[in-house]
């Protein structure tokens, strides 16, 4: 599997060294209401629209998960409470032991 995901990435870098090499005519990037303007090759201009629009899909992923963690760290902390209160009512029961899956072996 990690030959696998080398050869990818050995793929993945030299279809860009590609691209990077053919795309080298420069650009003029203006935003239009500023009086801004930057010329770089393109290659650069179409890698760093690329990375932004992954950096802002990963935020909107990211954000969107927030529910799905909240109610899982809810569900964790109420675990270890109901985990403790099974334990103290295991130890006032008498004669009760502990299941089987519970049980620590050393």
């Amino acid at each position: 599997m990690r030959l696998f995901f080398w050869l990818i990435v050995m793929l993945l870098a030299t279809v860009l060294a590609l691209f990077a090499a053919s795309n080298r005519e420069a650009v003029t990037l203006a935003l239009w209401p500023f009086n801004v303007a930057l010329e770089l090759p393109l290659y650069l201009a179409i890698l760093c629209a690329i990375c932004v629009g992954l950096i802002i899909g990963a935020f909107f992923a990211w954000s969107a998960g927030r529910h799905g963690r909240r109610a899982s760290r809810q569900r964790s902390r109420r675990i270890v409470i109901l985990e403790r209160e099974l334990a103290g009512a295991r130890a006032h029961t008498p004669g009760a032991e502990a299941p089987p899956a519970l049980v620590r072996r050393g």
